[in-house]
């Protein structure tokens, strides 16, 4: 006997095992019942033999083969209710399946037994047959292939199916890379026959017909007879997808009836006619009792990672009944199914243990007793041990998502005339099942924009001298306790002037501020809802909704998403996300008496000012509280202030009064979108794992809390929502628009809201204005301080060089502008992260008012337009125009 792939024999040897373990007490059962069949256990045994019966016929095993072919015909007849379990039919199957599973514990010499007296001793409960039992006994009278009773096979049946499905799609993606592979090609074979096969047995019959003309064409592929193209590979793959269709139909309804596979079924048998010698080898669908190609085992049975070599041993005699087990259970043993419902239970109750052991470790800081410290220290250990391994057991690979991709990859590169290879590392990578199923769609979402919107057609590619194939590259690993993927094309890149096009059509900025937005500003637009480039709706884009919720999905589950693009060389997406986030890292602090954790996800430092450096650390925009944090000023928000505007934090005004010498300020550095802000509060406790609580139905529309959790002494603290603190205190509006334009919205504009303005003069009649939200600091500076760089005039400031802009060399000199005053009245503005200085001959006043220009009034690109303000004409300033009429001095702020 020659054996094929040992591997394939090993998983035969332990599955088929398994199956036949179960059978002694399901025959004793269905004796037990007479003639009150349980048509379940009928039918578990039938498939146990069916499947034997088809593994061993595709694996060669002659012998096993055909005894498992005999004993499923008298569970058919069994199923069929043809005859009735008496003890003699039930000592002649387990007689038979005992002696087969001492064929499998031999597999490699099982082709020299002698299984005729078995097969001979079961022939004679055929209905008819002269040993027959008594038609005396009652019988009952036949019923429906268990539309009804058949419950638990149809929901096996789905699983499995399911599962075959989804691999034979990888595998036929894969074998249209490689069309000679004869491994893939197998494996198709036995999946579509599987399918076949548990559709037959069920009475699905429009899915058994389906199946069983695919099957007829994968033989003649198989075989040789037919060669694998991409013509090929597309109908097998919407054969696929018209299986998964008549599944959802058989899930709802419990049968096929209405799903029409007609039209697939035409498709099929004209590729199967087309270049084969004859089409006089199609056979009609088997039934399930009948001869039937292999059955390949089920999809869902236990995975076997390193299997055992089956045994050696001769069979020298027929067991008997009475004979003990021979099959190895051990392999087996290694992997069992588990209930999801169960795991969720199980990782709920290591909450709550975890919970008890944060109140036992903070109660033993207060003991003195030894003991007690030793065990709960061991608790702890123990506590912690188990939690990961419960952790373990709700992690899936990433790959589990992946896994359809090269489909969606294939199939759309063939609709859009593109050819695209798809590459995957870290496919490995584990992360839990909840944030699994929360990045499906997502990460789908952007592979379908790679392909569609990046990867050019081949024509193009060709034309700007790259390689007809584009690569679409996934990558995932583990970084800093979070899980890092990236999506890289090598297309084309963002049209950068088509999205800064259509973002001055769809009203999104000013033709203006679209000029000034650098290249990796305008890319962020695309993220925005409703924003899309396509100049048509079709159904694969250009409804402008994408991007902005693969943004949000992605921030819910406490996640970042950031995009490069490079002109002519491709788009790079990288996405953050937490490993789970059922217990997760936060860090514990107290505003205002009460406790708050932070997920230490969005956790960047911790800063703490004491005494004199709280005067010093803390400044002040237009009455905002900022920090400056190794030279980039930080806003900074009071949480206590946050969660209760009524209160007002120590330091929370400029008016505040003068510090003392043991005040202090903590600052929790935190990211929201991309952007950082501090949150002042009160103290810094500890970091402590927590386990998330959703919050009660009154506090969900709060945006500031994400959650709650039981501290170590009982007591609830609340989760906070970094993003929600930063969209509640403004900060988010600000930061985003800094994102998407470069602090558009700090720019003053016309409108009917109040602006905050501060307002300087040259000396003489005339007064400008320009918004506060955009001056860093006032300062003063004698006028030697002045010194030259590059022709420019520049001071040292705060260990750097600030490009000088006098206002009265922009607009011509005042009326007493030759005189040099010994001190410079100095306003300190950022743009694009670079200071400027703008020296003005003295600051008049800060005014809130409601801006109306004068269009026609405006002759200055360095002026955004004139009006009046506290009864006089002003000029508002464009202070980024102004920042590039310091432009010369650019080498300067290179070094």
């Amino acid at each position: 006997m020659e054996l094929a792939d040992k591997e394939l024999i090993a998983e035969f040897v332990v599955e088929s095992q398994e199956g036949l373990a179960k059978v002694e007490n399901q025959m004793l059962a269905i004796e037990a019942a007479g003639a009150n069949i349980d048509g379940d256990l009928v039918n578990a045994v039938f498939r146990t033999m069916h499947s034997i019966k088809g593994t061993a016929g595709f694996l060669g095993l002659a012998r096993i083969g055909t005894l498992a072919h005999g004993l499923e015909e008298v569970l058919n007849n069994l199923r069929n209710r043809e005859v009735v379990p008496t003890s003699e039919l039930v000592t002649s199957v387990l007689r038979a399946a005992d002696f087969m599973k001492g064929l499998i514990d031999a597999v490699e010499t099982s082709g020299d037994a002698d299984i005729e007296p078995f097969v001979a001793e079961l022939q004679q409960f055929r209905p008819g047959a002269e040993t027959a039992p008594s038609p005396t006994a009652t019988i009952e009278p036949p019923v429906a292939a268990a539309a009804v009773q058949l419950s638990e096979a149809v929901r096996e049946f789905l699983v499995e199916c399911r599962d075959n499905l989804d691999q034979m799609e990888h595998d036929l993606v894969a074998l249209e890379a490689a069309p000679e592979s004869e491994p893939l090609l197998r494996n198709i074979f036995r999946t579509i026959h599987t399918v076949k096969g548990g559709a037959g047995f069920l009475g699905l019959s429009a899915l058994e017909r389906l199946a069983h003309v695919a099957e007829n064409l994968l033989s003649k592929l198989r075989d040789g007879q037919r060669p694998f193209n991409p013509p090929t590979a597309s109908i097998l793959l919407t054969t696929v997808d018209k299986c998964r269709e008549g599944l959802s139909l058989v899930e709802a309804q419990g049968s096929d009836n209405g799903f029409d596979p007609q039209a697939v079924v035409q498709q099929l048998l004209e590729l199967e006619i087309s270049g084969a010698p004859s089409p006089a080898g199609a056979a009609p669908a088997a039934s399930p009792a009948s001869t039937a190609p292999p059955t390949p085992p089920p999809a869902s049975a236990p995975a076997v990672t390193a299997p055992t070599a089956p045994a050696k041993a001769p069979v020298a005699a027929a067991p008997t009944a009475d004979s003990p087990d021979k099959g190895h259970s051990a392999p087996a043993d290694t992997t069992i199914r588990v209930d999801v419902a169960l795991l969720d239970k199980l990782m709920t109750r290591v909450g709550e243990l975890v919970l008890a052991r944060n109140q036992i470790l903070q109660h033993t800081s207060n003991l003195e007793d030894s003991a007690f410290v030793s065990t709960a220290q061991r608790l702890n250990l123990i506590t912690t041990e188990l939690q990961e391994s419960v952790m373990k057991t709700r992690m899936q690979p990433i790959g589990n998502v992946w896994a359809k991709f090269p489909r969606v990859v294939r199939d759309l590169a063939s609709q859009l005339g593109k050819q695209v290879r798809i590459e995957m590392e870290g496919k490995e990578t584990e992360l839990d099942k909840t944030i699994v199923e929360a990045i499906k769609d997502p990460l789908t979402h952007l592979v379908r924009n790679s392909v569609d919107h990046g990867i050019e057609t081949p024509e193009k590619r060709v034309a700007a001298g790259k390689p007809a194939e584009g690569v679409l590259s996934l990558r995932a690993f583990h970084e800093g306790g979070q899980v890092n993927i990236e999506i890289n094309d090598d297309g084309a890149g963002l049209n950068i002037e088509r999205i800064r096009r259509k973002a001055v059509e769809r009203g999104l900025v000013s033709a203006d501020q679209a000029t000034r937005m650098t290249d990796r500003e305008v890319s962020q637009l695309i993220m925005l809802p409703g924003f899309s480039t396509a100049e048509q709706v079709t159904s694969v884009s250009g409804r402008g909704v994408g991007m902005d919720v693969v943004k949000t999905n992605i921030e819910r589950i406490g996640g970042m998403i950031d995009l490069q693009s490079r002109p002519g060389s491709g788009t790079t997406v990288k996405i953050k996300i937490p490993l789970t986030l059922a217990i997760i890292p936060a860090l514990v602090v107290t505003s205002d008496g009460d406790r708050y954790a932070i997920p230490q996800v969005s956790l960047l430092e911790l800063v703490r000012l004491e005494g004199e450096q709280v005067e010093r650390g803390i400044e002040y925009v237009h009455g905002a509280p900022v920090h400056r944090l190794r030279g980039k000023l930080l806003p900074l928000l009071y949480l206590a202030e946050q969660l209760d505007p009524t209160k007002k934090a120590a330091f929370g005004t400029e008016a505040a009064g003068s510090c003392q010498a043991d005040q202090v300020v903590n600052i929790v550095v935190l990211r929201a979108n991309d952007r950082q802000f501090g949150l002042v509060v009160d103290k810094v406790n500890d970091t402590e794992e927590i386990v998330v609580k959703p919050l009660g139905r009154q506090l969900k529309n709060l945006g500031e809390y994400a959650g709650a959790t039981i501290m170590g002494d009982g007591t609830v603290a609340l989760i906070l929502d970094v993003m929600g603190l930063a969209v509640s205190s403004g900060l988010a509006g600000e930061m985003r628009d800094q994102t998407i334009a470069g602090g558009i919205n700090s720019e003053v504009k016309a409108s009917d809201e109040s602006q905050s303005l501060l307002i300087v003069d040259l000396g003489d009649a005339r007064r400008f204005a320009l918004p506060t939200s955009m001056v860093s600091r006032l300062e003063k500076a004698q006028s030697s301080a002045v010194e030259y760089a590059d022709g420019r005039e520049v001071i040292q400031y705060r260990g750097a060089i600030l490009p000088l802009v006098r206002l009265g060399q922009v607009f011509g000199a005042s009326t007493d502008g030759d005189k040099q005053p010994d001190e410079l009245q100095i306003v300190v503005y950022a743009e694009q992260g670079r200071s400027y200085g703008l020296v003005v001959n003295r600051i008049v006043d800060v005014v809130d008012t409601q801006l109306g220009f004068d269009p026609q009034a405006r002759m200055d690109d360095n002026l955004l337009g004139t009006t009046v303000i506290q009864q006089r004409v002003t000029d508002v300033l464009n202070l980024r125009n102004l920042a590039r009429h310091a432009a010369g001095a650019r080498r300067v702020f290179a070094n």
